[in-house]
């Protein structure tokens, strides 16, 4: 999605001030940058793929079986739940601290309100599960509010709530975990298969993640997302409610939270104080690997789930062959700065239109050598 075509149809969706509205690209200039961002999609899976048959090769007995992809699965879906809702907050060139926070207060009150409700069924399940996405929109709908009305940049207010919502699980808690959760939770949503050894919880995720790239890609919802990312000032005249989707995004990404809350807690069945600190700089890597860019404007939830699951292969992998796994941050570190990097030659070469200093990088440089080269000769 470009920014001239959310803008364009913006317009047409506001129906006032469409003078302002940027002239839409030539269709075979929209189609070079479809192809662009696909490829950049495309490059990030072969990494994975890459990655994981390097694996394969070195630990067939061990990597390469049905019961170590299932753990890879389990550990990769708390984090795609909240990389849908981070994925949409960096493409408004936003950041999100508090979601490891926010899960974790979610956590707690969910469990406080299972043990108070009573019973061990699916209706304790579904009210601690309303309880904790109730938490994490209040949360989101706080730091939405921040941003947007209060106009205190993404990065302190979320640095605050993360700090705030953290503070108040361990007063509701005196600093330990709870350990509460229904047998129905952790039995069927934390350990349980759908079908085969396909565990319930991938595929809870799953459902969370195609409903985003449906939102995404969809909906008017992902239209203004991403114009706010490209050019907001130039949403807001033609009839983009900005303030009003920077709340509506914030609440989104705090709606996950809440609801990674109670899936955390039927998977380690217990509330995890003191284990998500990184969480949100592991799903902002992820998100940023998967080719969304920190500078906004560009992104996909499908290339956010492929980032994501990167650093979780990579982890697993350096057990198999006996290498700290402590190196997999040291490796994701460096992948990231590399894809920020080549994001800035990008959005510099972008605006200078010329190809980037890397021709090797850009998708252009393979499916729009020929048109370029002909849009040349004309002049």
């Amino acid at each position: 999605m470009t920014s001239t075509t959310a803008l364009s149809r913006a317009g047409s969706d506001g129906g006032h001030g469409r003078q302002e509205t940027k002239e839409p690209k030539e269709p075979r200039e929209a189609s070079e940058e479809t192809v662009r961002h696909r490829l950049q999609a495309f490059q990030i899976l072969i990494l994975l793929v890459a990655t994981i048959a390097v694996f394969s090769a070195m630990q067939p007995d061990t990597f390469l079986t049905v019961f170590n992809f299932r753990g890879i699965l389990q550990n990769t879906a708390i984090y795609a739940v909240l990389g849908v809702g981070m994925t949409f907050v960096i493409i408004t060139g936003g950041i999100d601290l508090s979601v490891g926070s926010v899960l974790v207060f979610s956590g707690v009150v969910a469990d406080k309100t299972m043990v108070a409700y009573g019973g061990q069924g699916w209706g304790t399940v579904l009210v601690g599960t309303l309880v904790a996405c109730a938490c994490g929109l209040g949360w989101g709908l706080l730091n939405g509010v921040l941003v947007a009305k209060a106009k205190v940049p993404p990065l302190v207010v979320t640095l605050g709530t993360m700090s705030a919502a953290l503070g108040f699980a361990q007063i509701m808690t005196k600093g330990l975990d709870l350990r509460d959760a229904p047998k129905t939770l952790v039995g069927t949503i934390g350990f349980g298969n759908v079908v085969w050894q396909i565990p319930t919880l991938a595929v809870v995720a799953a459902v969370v993640v195609v409903l985003g790239i449906v939102l995404l890609h969809r909906t008017r919802f992902g239209l203004y997302t991403y114009t706010l990312g490209s050019n907001a000032e130039a949403g807001r005249r033609v009839g983009v409610r900005v303030d009003r989707q920077q709340i509506k995004i914030y609440a989104f990404a705090g709606l996950l939270a809440g609801f990674a809350g109670i899936l955390n807690l039927a998977f380690y069945q217990s509330t995890t104080i003191g284990g998500q600190s990184n969480t949100p700089l592991n799903v902002i890597a992820g998100v940023a690997i998967g080719g969304t860019s920190l500078f906004g404007g560009v992104g996909s939830v499908f290339g956010t789930v492929v980032g994501l699951f990167i650093p979780i292969v990579l982890q697993n992998g350096f057990v198999q062959i006996n290498v700290q796994a402590f190196w997999q941050q040291v490796v994701v570190g460096a992948v990231l700065v590399a894809v920020v990097y080549v994001d800035q030659l990008r959005r510099a070469a972008a605006q200078r239109g010329t190809r980037p200093a890397f021709p090797f990088l850009s998708a252009r440089s393979r499916a729009g050598s020929g048109s370029s080269t002909r849009r040349n000769g004309q002049h």
